[in-house]
């Protein structure tokens, strides 16, 4: 069993920025892709940007490339997004969630292919 925390989220004005953390637990943190996803209001869940187990490899999507950077500390066991340059589209609940039985290097997009999720957290960009 893997249980997920975010935090960081909150009230940003349009151009600004956010780090959020995901706090995981379990001895195994290193051997989990851990993803960020986000969904808007009235939107489905959408992947945001992903890091490979072995922190090696990263992949963003199109909407945020360029404005944010995902990392991880597998000594503390958490995962972070930073967030610049952040737009009111980027308004949404951000999930962070852990991939399961995938290499070293994979960087899973899917929504399906995470098991483990957290509860989220707000973001919220003003214009």
């Amino acid at each position: 069993q893997v249980q997920l925390v975010e935090s960081g989220g909150g009230l940003v004005q349009a151009g600004g920025s956010l780090r959020l953390s995901c706090a995981a637990s379990g001895r195994t943190f290193s051997s989990y892709a851990m993803g960020w996803f986000r969904q808007g209001p009235g939107k489905e869940r959408e992947f945001v940007a992903v890091i490979s187990a072995s922190g090696s490899r990263t992949y963003d999507a199109d909407s945020v490339k360029g404005r944010i950077t995902i990392s991880r500390d597998n000594a503390k066991n958490t995962v972070y997004l930073q967030m610049n340059s952040l737009k009111s589209e980027d308004t949404a609940v951000y999930y962070c969630a852990a991939g399961i039985g995938f290499s070293a290097i994979h960087t899973p997009t899917r929504v399906r292919d995470y098991a483990y999720w957290g509860p989220g957290t707000q973001v919220t960009v003003s214009s």
